[in-house]
This record gives structure tokens, sequence and C-alpha cells, in this order.
């Protein structure tokens, strides 16, 4: 079963991975000031993750590629780990839109 996992940084800030039942990271977050705002980041990922227009796909200056998933405020929520295929980061997308809705939350700050 897929699940945000929330993590406490060495800075003080709190972030979350979606992860895939595998294990595999999906989706990292940036780094917010509580836990509440970063609770608030994965009811952003539930909601916007469905819509195809949320998603920015990029490749990086290497040649990988990887996506970000942004708000309706076009704030980015996540961004996906780097692919080596156009087509392995489509299956990123996919695999947010499949996982997001029902993860459960693991807090590991508590």
């Amino acid at each position: 079963m897929s699940k945000f996992v929330i993590t406490k940084r060495s800075d003080g800030e709190f972030q979350f991975n979606l992860k895939a039942g595998n294990g595999e990271t999906i989706l990292t977050s940036e780094g917010y000031s509580s836990k509440a705002a970063c609770q608030n980041g994965i009811d952003s990922v539930r909601n916007n993750g469905r819509l195809d227009e949320r998603y920015e796909k990029k490749t990086n200056a290497g040649g990988k590629f990887y996506f970000n998933l942004k708000a309706a405020n076009g704030q980015i929520v996540g961004t996906s780990q780097q692919y080596a295929s156009e087509s392995g980061r489509d299956g990123g997308i996919d695999s947010v839109k499949k996982n997001a809705p029902d993860a459960e939350v693991d807090d590991q700050t508590a």
C-alpha cells in the first residue's frame, strides 16, 4: 500500500515523500516550517495529483527526466525522482495519480 511518509530534516523543516507500495519514492516535497503546513502539502498532492495540467514535465542538464507537481497557485508541491526516459517519467506521473488519493500517512516525527 502506498503512503506519505513525514520526516524532519536536519534543518528542522518537515517534508513528505510519497512512496509506492514497493517502497520506492515517487514524489518528494519541499521543506515546510511546521507539521501542519506539511500535512496541507499532502492534501494538495491528493487534490492536484489527479489533474494533468498540474504536472510540469522537465529535463535536467544531464538529460534525465523528472516532473514537478504544482498547486493551483503555481507553487511546486512535490518533485519526482530522476528518470532515464520520458516513459519512466510518465509512469511516475501515473503512479502519483493512482497512489496519492488513498495513501495513508506515516508520521515518523511523532
